[in-house]
């Protein structure tokens, strides 16, 4: 189990590292029912990334391992694929990259956040975590590694469920600062939110570029092996 968590837990931190959810789950902190949206907003980000894997096990399950206990074939060559999605995505994302302060805008659907019901700060949780551009693959590609370790079926759930609490430390922390924080939260996080604006097509790009390299490193071992 050791082995296979070295290899996702760089997938789960890449996940955590999300400007745009993190940006969006501090702008949810601050409408006016914010520790309940707060909340909620988590838990659908959790059940996102929850499902993803759990989707991505399932399908890939015992097919996932060779007859020796390595990865199959095809497994290397989705991790191929992915990889070089990956490294696409980058490079689309390094030429959008603003060249100065002033271009860095926030996406507009953001602006209608403060109007969303709670079940819709939950479903867009949900859809940030299961069906973004940066989250799909590299929960794809945990949740194939874990699959095709040849490990028991508890241990590939405890490996799951870690990734998916180390892939929402990025929402959890801004939740717990602004929970424990009290009056000097909404200054702290303002700050994030500031940050996370002016820099999130940059880090978007770089850990694209760094994870579509590793994911291409892996499927070639495979394919190769």
């Amino acid at each position: 189990m050791g082995a296979v968590l070295g290899d996702i837990l760089g997938f789960a931190a890449a996940v955590a590292i999300s400007p745009l959810p993190i940006t969006a789950m501090i702008l949810v902190l601050a409408t006016p029912r914010g520790r309940l949206n707060g909340s909620l907003f988590a838990g659908g980000w959790i059940l996102g990334l929850t499902v993803l894997g759990g989707v991505t096990l399932a399908v890939v399950g015992p097919a996932g391992a060779s007859s020796g206990g390595q990865p199959a074939l095809w497994v290397g060559v989705l991790k191929l694929v992915l990889g070089a999605l990956l490294i696409v995505f980058a490079a689309r994302q390094w030429h959008r990259r603003p060249t100065h302060d002033s271009e860095a805008q926030l996406p507009k659907w953001m602006s209608g956040i403060d109007h969303l019901t709670p079940v819709r700060v939950c479903g867009l949780a949900l859809g940030l975590a299961a069906l973004n551009a940066k989250n799909v693959p590299l929960t794809i590609a945990a949740g194939a590694s874990i699959a095709s370790s040849g490990l028991p079926v508890a241990q590939q759930i405890a490996s799951l469920a870690i990734f998916v609490l180390i892939g929402s430390l990025g929402l959890l922390a801004p939740l717990a600062v602004f929970l424990v924080g009290g009056d000097r939260a909404k200054t702290t996080l303002g700050g994030w939110k500031d940050w996370a604006a002016r820099h999130n097509v940059a880090i978007m790009a770089v850990l694209f570029l760094v994870f579509g390299l590793k994911l291409l490193g892996d499927g070639i071992g495979i394919v190769t092996s």
